[in-house]
């Protein structure tokens, strides 16, 4: 049977859509599991290659097909047109077609379209860069190893430890529908006596089941017969055996029936990860109160201490604990919950493992260390780096949130289960190595790159210094993390760099806020227009710090933007009032330079309100190994003591200014922020905040009238904050934004959206708000909105002849009437058949280019046009009409023929025959 995934209309075809014109014959290309070809370029105005549209009516879609597989990963496909984000389409099951219904896009804006994950595109060949750069040059030698810090927490500790599994009762969680397991892997010290702290591991998005023997991998849940599920969750028993050997209790549990379910979520299923692990520790609450009740292996472990618990998060599972350790301070909203009980537990800091943060809400009173790939090619723009600037001024800034960025580390090998030659179902490194074009950084075997065994016992490392510090409370492993330059030599030979803000950082210069700037510029990290935007797309490589997120601008997130052509010339930073560095003991400041620049120097000075100056020193900068395919501006953490000001006698209770001269001959930097500085790890207390949650609507949009609803969201918590929101203009996909101040209970985030009833045929119609927090509020559910859903029928339709019996090198054309106007194109769509009697039109009976163009095929040998696979034409009734033509070229031959015909019949959305059976039927008489 002709089905619908058989209906899809060619790149050419497309011109008539965006144009609003009509179309003639078109070849419909082959379905899903075959070949793509298309001949059709950008520059003439249709759609890229790769690219198709599908469907009629509400079943119309915009489709992209990659030529290779797109592994299950978990950074989100996008679709971007015109430097705008689409939306976030569909993934079929071939790993390869992806599809976004053209009720989120409409294709006249269908201009320069990108297909986009975690920062770098997959619909350029050979290309893993949002710069569109494939290929990779000479590139500096990797950092210059760093001293040893006073302890190293990757040394095993003193106890033996014990493994072993749980498995209880699945669970149902807020808009999934298949149950979630609940099943977990334990390791434990032997023989430890008194309650331990707890670790919790989650990990990531990957393929959830497998078939033994073979290659065969799919995302699917419950894994179907014959298969077996992939055992993500036993890919950190290193991990957890390294801080069991030091006294903690640790579980990692899976979350597949979550990465089998979440595409359709629109928080990327971060709330239900969340869910699943607070439902593991409400159990472990419940274990270390009545222990009889625990399963086995729980019994056989040391009691757990729920007033010390660390959370440690791979890919989407980094942002999935992030909302655990905020929903455990701030509750969300029950209906969207799959926990409900009390928390009985503290969470005392997590580890986010090459993070997702769509969100991009981090939890600004939860100490946090993130770490970063620099040769992720999953979530390759790094965006796991919002969990540090993202808190900077939002509540009281003592937690410390640290960014560990591991050189030559990919994504996958965090993971043994996802690691080649390790894992049971079949894995990849997730950096695609193109043979020939090997990246520089990245490609196994470059200086710069790890194996998989190094790089996991880095990750083991720096999991168990966060839980020194965060933990255990020993400040001695802090300098590990927060920009002081030392290393811990258990992760050799890896190359690690850290910055951080929070802790005992203090007042500071931030380009977010209110500033002045001369010398230098404000740059926002965000910006469609080239000439604000801190780093343009031109680029070779991105910057972590300046990660996309749902909107195309925002406001108030900068950094501040230097280029000098000579030395000498000053940047100053003057904040809108002094700032005090009393009782700091040095200046921090965060700088990115270029990838591969070395020598990049500084001398810093500051100036009171008096206007005293003092030159405090000078600082270098190198920039990180980096090629167009890494995520490599990123910011280096440099220092520079206040003795000099002290003994000039500057007023460090008020500080005016910030000044940075560069001293090489020429360069580029961006200063992301300075902070006052002095050791130490104060506690970190949750503020109590309003926390903001934005839901989902969807109405039907009615017969006649006009409506108003609002857009549902919910402010809970304590006390006041500020918080950002952008509202999207559906008919233009633009942002308008606003800061809103926000109190529990209150009606301060008001969105209205008006609603005109009428009894056309349309699209649904998605009404957008994203919110932010700006200070002293947290945000849950940043994405939410108000659909409309079309209740009116798609018009039916009639096809008379104009000219169905020609002769050849005349058109056949006939004209498509609909039995109403709509308020959306109609594309009728006619599958080509055979003819019942006589001889049948052949394919040299047709123009050859217009049969090349869409069929991919050449003319010859002749057949009927009938034995062409999907061969169909269509038209498309534009917006507000009722009528347009539809006409197939032929040629003159010099061969005389008897009449020759053609039949086509009218399809549905499914690719069935419609009730109605319109049919297109023309006769091509001979001309001799």
């Amino acid at each position: 049977m002709f089905r619908a995934r058989r209906i899809w209309v060619t790149a050419a075809a497309v011109l008539a859509v965006a144009g609003g014109v009509s179309g003639s014959a078109q070849a419909v290309p082959p379905p899903d599991t075959g070949p793509f070809t298309t001949t059709a370029t950008a520059d003439d105005g249709t759609l890229p290659p790769g690219w198709r549209i599908t469907g009629e009516g509400s079943a119309q879609q915009l489709v992209w097909r990659s030529g290779r597989q797109v592994p299950m990963g978990n950074a989100r496909v996008e679709f971007h047109a015109g430097g705008r984000l689409l939306g976030v389409p569909s993934p079929a099951k071939d790993g390869r077609t992806f599809r976004l219904g053209l009720d989120a896009a409409s294709p006249g804006k269908l201009t320069d379209l990108q297909v986009v994950a975690g920062g770098r595109r997959l619909d350029v060949a050979g290309d893993n860069s949002g710069s569109g750069k494939g290929s990779s040059g000479a590139v500096a030698r990797p950092a210059a190893q760093l001293p040893a810090g006073s302890v190293d927490p990757g040394k095993p500790g003193a106890y033996r430890t014990t493994t072993g599994e749980y498995t209880l009762d699945s669970v149902r969680l807020p808009g999934y529908s298949a149950p979630i397991e609940m099943k977990a892997v334990v390791v434990a010290p032997k023989d430890a006596t008194g309650k331990r702290p707890l670790a919790l591991f989650l990990h990531g998005r990957h393929y959830t089941c497998y078939k033994p023997g073979t290659e065969d991998i799919t995302g699917e849940w419950p894994c179907p017969t014959g298969t077996k599920s992939v055992p993500s969750y036993r890919g950190y028993l290193r991990d957890q055996q390294l801080l069991a050997s030091q006294g903690y209790v640790t579980v990692s549990i899976s979350a597949n029936g979550i990465n089998a379910q979440d595409a359709g979520a629109e928080d990327a299923g971060a709330q239900a990860r969340s869910s699943l692990v607070r439902l593991h520790l409400a159990h472990w609450a419940d274990w270390s109160a009545h222990p009889r009740t625990a399963p086995a292996v729980v019994r056989n472990a040391p009691p757990a201490d729920l007033s010390r618990v660390l959370l440690i998060g791979h890919s989407r599972g980094g942002e999935g604990v992030n909302r655990a350790a905020m929903d455990s301070l701030y509750p969300p909203p029950a209906a969207q919950d799959g926990y409900h009980g009390p928390v009985r537990w503290k969470i005392r800091g997590t580890v986010l493992i090459g993070p997702t943060i769509f969100g991009q809400n981090p939890v600004a009173d939860v100490p946090s260390v993130t770490l970063l790939p620099g040769c992720d090619g999953d979530v390759s723009d790094l965006q796991g780096e919002v969990y540090v600037d993202g808190t900077r001024g939002v509540s009281r800034g003592t937690a410390l949130h640290s960014a560990v960025y591991i050189e030559g580390a990919d994504h996958n090998f965090f993971n043994t289960e996802w690691t080649p030659g390790q894992a049971q179902a079949p894995a990849e490194d997730d950096f695609y190595n193109d043979p020939d074009q090997r990246d520089a950084v990245c490609s196994p075997g470059t200086a710069t790159r790890l194996t998989a065994d190094q790089q996991h016992k880095a990750g083991s490392t720096y999991i168990a210094t966060a839980a020194r510090l965060f933990v255990a409370g020993d400040d001695r492993a802090r300098e590990l993390l927060d920009g002081s330059g030392r290393r811990a030599p258990s992760a050799d030979p890896a190359r690690v760099l850290t910055h951080a803000v929070g802790a005992n950082r203090g007042a500071g210069f931030l380009p977010d806020g209110q500033v002045t700037v001369s010398g230098g510029t404000l740059c926002s990290a965000v910006d469609p227009d080239p000439a604000a935007a801190c780093l343009s797309d031109n680029s070779r490589g991105i910057s972590p710090h300046f990660a996309q997120w749902d909107t195309n601008k925002e406001i108030g997130r900068r950094a501040v933007a230097l280029r000098w052509s000579a030395a000498g010339s000053p940047t100053t930073v003057s904040p809108h009032k002094p700032v005090s560095l009393s009782g700091a003991k040095s200046l921090a400041l965060r700088v990115i330079v270029p990838p591969n620049t070395t020598g990049t120097q500084f001398d810093v000075s500051l100036t009171d309100a008096s206007g005293h100056r003092a030159t405090l020193g000078r600082v270098r900068v190198d920039g990180l190994p980096g090629t167009g395919r890494t995520a490599s501006y990123w910011a280096r953490e440099a220092r520079v003591p206040l003795t000099a000001a002290t003994r000039a006698g500057l007023d460090l209770r008020h500080v005016k200014s910030l000044a940075l001269t560069p001293r090489s001959r020429s360069g580029q930097a961006w200063l992301m922020d300075a902070w006052g500085w002095r050791p130490g790890t104060p506690a970190a207390v949750a503020a109590p905040l309003p926390r903001v949650d934005i839901g989902r609507l969807t109405v039907k949009e009615g017969d006649s009238g006009v409506k108003t609803y609002r857009v549902p969201v919910q402010v809970s918590g304590r006390g006041s904050g500020q918080v950002r929101i952008y509202v999207t203009d559906p008919a233009t996909g633009r942002e308008t934004s606003r800061l809103v101040t926000v109190h529990p209970g209150g009606h301060d985030l008001d969105i209205p959206v008006k609603v005109e009833g009428n009894t056309r045929y349309a699209y649904d119609v998605q009404h957008d708000l994203f919110v932010k927090a700006v200070h002293g509020a947290v945000v849950g559910a940043h994405h939410g909105g108000v659909t409309t859903e079309n209740d009116d029928p798609i018009p039916t339709y009639t096809v008379t002849p104009i000219a169905d019996r020609v002769t050849e090198g005349q058109p056949l054309k006939w004209k498509v009437t609909l039995s109403a106007p709509a308020d959306v194109d109609i594309n009728p769509v006619f599958a080509v058949q055979p003819v019942t009697t006589g001889p049948e039109l052949s394919t040299l009976d047709v123009d050859p280019q217009w049969f090349r163009e869409n069929s991919g095929e050449e003319p010859a040998p002749e057949r009927p046009l009938s034995k062409v696979p999907s061969l169909a034409v269509w038209t498309t009734v534009p917006a507000g009409r009722t009528s347009a033509e539809l006409s197939l070229p032929t040629i003159t031959d010099q061969v005389t023929e008897q009449p020759e015909s053609v039949l086509f019949l009218g399809m549905d959305d499914n690719g069935d025959p419609l009730s109605n059976r319109p049919v297109l039927t023309g006769t091509v008489l001979d001309a001799s």
